[in-house]
């Protein structure tokens, strides 16, 4: 594998887009480290794509200024700016081979036929497509063509990957194969990766860090573990992952499903809250039980079936049990 890049780190410094009147990124500033696999994360409409769109050079900046290793790149074209983009729809020549696919970007910069076919190989044995090297697109399944785009896209050795819903079009089973082989390309090339996605769990899952946008603002930036075990507001709590909501005191409290410790009620001396039993839904190796709480709120509950030994039934009164430490304060917004 040749050395990954050592440039790479980008600064994102009070950057604003307008549509007209419209403000679609508001004064966002953000420090991307150099390699790290970085996710902007956000439902539509929230500005991922379109920050996504400035770093790339495809969007002007309305205010604001983006660097590349602290050198301005605001003012430099698309084109020049030599980062790899990934899309959801591949955008694969269909009359050329996987291997031209790959090789395009070299070719079109002139390089020398010895070393395009070097690096093509290199890129091959990366996302393990050695053997579908002569074939067409169209001879490939989607995630196979996801990787051929990935490896076109990672060919030249560009400082930033960009990928804006790379995995969109594959179906749920196949998408989490490619995650895992994303993560690991990730790790050997050591390029930076910024990743668009609105797929709290496939954000979960390869991130270093996660942003969690809101109306084009960033709500929260952190690493996975830090987003889902510390949220900040009820935003972060409800869109990464499920919470319930609790007051107490005058506050609200995040409780997450698979915290809360579920028992048939006997007045149990440690019981948080009492409740009815609304549903249990079997997933598995999970089985989520909705409890009508006697404060009048709903709380949803995530056991493990391995180790829940009680058959819950509709009705059922049960008791909730959590610890001091389960519960997230949150701010209020």
């Amino acid at each position: 594998m040749a050395e990954p890049n050592q440039t790479g780190s980008l600064q994102v410094r009070n950057v604003s887009k307008l549509f007209g009147t419209f403000k679609a990124v508001n004064d966002i500033s953000l420090d991307i480290r150099k390699g790290e696999f970085l996710t902007l994360l956000g439902p539509s409409g929230s500005g991922k794509t379109t920050l996504l769109m400035m770093i790339a050079g495809f969007l002007d900046i309305s205010e604001g200024d983006i660097a590349l290793d602290e050198a301005s790149i605001a003012n430099v074209p698309a084109e020049k700016r030599n980062f790899g983009m990934v899309f959801q729809g591949y955008a694969l020549f269909p009359h050329m081979t996987v291997r031209d696919n790959i090789g395009y970007a070299l070719s079109v910069r002139k390089r020398p036929a010895a070393e395009i076919t070097a690096r093509v190989d290199e890129m091959l044995e990366l996302v393990q497509l050695q053997e579908f090297a002569d074939r067409k697109p169209a001879q490939l399944s989607g995630g196979q063509q996801q990787r051929v785009a990935l490896a076109r896209a990672l060919c030249f050795a560009p400082p930033v990957l960009l990928l804006d819903e790379p995995l969109g079009a594959l179906d749920k089973k196949l998408r989490v194969e490619v995650q895992e082989q994303l993560k690991d390309i990730h790790r050997r090339v050591g390029t930076t990766f910024i990743y668009v996605t609105h797929d709290q769990e496939e954000a979960l899952s390869m991130s270093d860090r996660i942003v969690i946008m809101r109306d084009g603002a960033i709500e929260q930036v952190g690493t996975p573990k830090e987003l889902y075990e510390r949220p900040i507001n009820q935003f972060t709590a409800g869109f990464l992952g499920k919470s319930n909501f609790i007051q107490h005191n005058g506050k609200t409290f995040a409780l997450r499903p698979e915290k809360i410790d579920l028992r048939a009620s006997a007045s149990h001396p440690d019981a948080r809250l009492s409740g009815t039993v609304r549903s249990v839904t079997y997933f598995g190796s999970m089985q989520r039980v909705i409890v009508d709480a006697s404060d009048g709120t709903e709380i949803e509950v995530d056991i493990d079936v391995w180790r829940n030994s009680e058959t819950l039934r509709e009705g059922d009164a049960v008791d909730l049990l959590w610890t001091d430490d389960a519960a997230v304060e949150l701010q209020m917004g």
